[in-house]
Order: C-alpha cells, then sequence, then structure tokens
C-alpha cells in the first residue's frame, strides 16, 4: 500500500465516487470471505463488542440509524439486540448484502443506499440513536457536514454514538514491519485526501483488485467541534489503547478481539469512543412562556 496526497483541483464528490467504484469491487469479494464469515452470522449471534454495547446501553425496542454500515453484520447484530434498524451505505453492493442478511435474519431491517452527506434527501424521520464506527470518518470530505446530518436524524432526547480509530493512530507509518512506531502522516487533515494504492482487501489477499481509495484526515477536535457545532452535547470521549483491526502489521489480537501494540513500545490512543445527545423539546409552555391573563 502507497500514499500520497491528491493531485489537481478535483471535487470532492469526484474522490468519493472514486471511492465507491473501488467497493463495489471489494464487497463481494470481502463478503464471500472466511474473514467475514457471513454464513456463520446468519445462523445466530451478535458480532458487536461488549464495551460498544455497554457504552451504548440497552437497545431493546428503540429506533437505531447506523451510518456506512458497510454489509449490515453491526447494524443486524444491534437488530438481535432488540433495536428496530435502518442502515446506510454509498455501495450498491454493501446495500444488496445487507438487505439479504436481513431477509433471513430481520425482515424488518431497512437498508437505504445513499451517500451520507446527502441522507436527508432519501430517509426521512429522527431516530433514538444514531450510531457510526470502525474506520468510516477518514471517507467523509466534510465533518461538519456530517455532523449536521447526524443532528439531522438524531430525535430530541437521543444520542449518537461514535467509536472511530484515533487520529494519533493514522499518524503512523504502516509500511514499518517489525515493531517500532514512526510518524509518517500528518494529525491534521488537508483539504485534499490521500491517495492510498491497494491491489487487494485484507480480508482477501489473493484477490488482484487495483485501485486508489482516497481519505481525509479529521483531528479529534474536528469531530468534537463538528458535533457542538450541530447543537449535539458531548457526554463523554473515551480514548482506547486498542483498536478494531490490525491498523499496523506488528500489532497483535487479544481474546477479546481487539488489536494491541506490542508489549514494550510506548502506550498510546488508538482508538476513541463518544456519545453525544441532542437536548429534548421543551414543553410549549416553555418556549412560549407565561400567558398574559390580560390585565
Amino acid at each position: 500500500m502507497k500514499a500520497a496526497n491528491a493531485g489537481g483541483s478535483r471535487d470532492p464528490k469526484a474522490y468519493v465516487l472514486g471511492n465507491r467504484e473501488l467497493w463495489e469491487q471489494w464487497t463481494p469479494l470481502k463478503a464471500a470471505s472466511a474473514q467475514y464469515d457471513l454464513a456463520g452470522f446468519r445462523s445466530g449471534g451478535s458480532r458487536m463488542r461488549a464495551l460498544e454495547r455497554a457504552e451504548v446501553g440497552a437497545v431493546h425496542g428503540r429506533s437505531l440509524l447506523h451510518l456506512q454500515c458497510h454489509v449490515g453484520v453491526d447494524t443486524l447484530s444491534w437488530a438481535r439486540l432488540g433495536a428496530r434498524v435502518t442502515g446506510v451505505d454509498f455501495s450498491s453492493e454493501g446495500v444488496a448484502t445487507a438487505r439479504s442478511l436481513a431477509a433471513d435474519i430481520d425482515p424488518t431491517a431497512v437498508f437505504v443506499e445513499a451517500d451520507v452527506l446527502d441522507l436527508p434527501a432519501h430517509l426521512d424521520g429522527t431516530y433514538d440513536i444514531v450510531y457510526t464506527s470502525h474506520g468510516v470518518l477518514g471517507w467523509l470530505p466534510d465533518l461538519n457536514r456530517w455532523a449536521e446530518v447526524v443532528a439531522h436524524f438524531t430525535a430530541p432526547g437521543g444520542f449518537v454514538y461514535v467509536f472511530e480509530s484515533h487520529p494519533a493512530a493514522w499518524m503512523l507509518d504502516n509500511h514499518v514491519q517489525e515493531p517500532r512506531l514512526k510518524l509518517r502522516y500528518s494529525y491534521f487533515g488537508e483539504e485534499k485526501p490521500l491517495a492510498f494504492e491497494y491491489r487487494s482487501p485484507t480480508a482477501v489477499p489473493d484477490q488482484q483488485i487495483s485501485g486508489a481509495e482516497h481519505v481525509w484526515g479529521h483531528s479529534l477536535g474536528d469531530v468534537i467541534s463538528a458535533l457542538a457545532g450541530a447543537g449535539l452535547r458531548i457526554e463523554f470521549l473515551h480514548e482506547w489503547p486498542f483498536v478494531g483491526w490490525r491498523l499496523l502489521p506488528f500489532m497483535e489480537q487479544g481474546a477479546d478481539g481487539w488489536w494491541r501494540l506490542p508489549e514494550g513500545l510506548p502506550a498510546m490512543p488508538l482508538s476513541f469512543s463518544l456519545r453525544a445527545s441532542r437536548p429534548p423539546d421543551k414543553p410549549a409552555e416553555e418556549r412560549t412562556g407565561p400567558q398574559s391573563d390580560g390585565e
């Protein structure tokens, strides 16, 4: 995998379209892979990690919107925990796979094909919980617009929950094979995305599909400020020394499924979780104030 700053002055939507075309090729291969094990998922169980379940809390009977849901495994894991779920992804292949899974697992689950930043034009209503996680924010060129969409779909009294890789972890050089931390990328995002050249998805390394994905860097301050600017109240921000996939070649996976740096390296944040709520609507009498009796 090689990275370089994307050249030219292309519209961000052109990069997003290129990413979508790449995912249309990748998704069927990933869905058929042993790593994804969709047949095993169909047979039962939830793949939602205990940490996320604890921080989100009880979801039974609550509506949940999963943004950038890929093939819907996490979405349907929430459904198996009792949530009424809707998933959104920009890949038609991803949405088709999610709908196929839903037909066997929860036919009430809804999956929508749409760019998250354009979602209000494709979906109505609000949700008790808006959920997003694990390596998705880098696909978005405009975090302020993303936060506006999140707030738009969060019901009064509801909340958004984000579990994401930490921006500090994305500074590290993932070409280094030995257990050594070397900085390579800027912590702060730039207007132009980084272009990563890939030959195959990690889940199917023997499949040769060449192409470049384009990702935008967002600092932790960018994420928090965008959500706060959209009118959401930050309830907590937690930083964690593990991440959901092998971000660096020398990471080690624990029995709990999380990937960590090997012993001997300094501890650093590799992921973060946050929860931000939308205040409940005020009663009508509080919004308008006491009514005059005319005297």
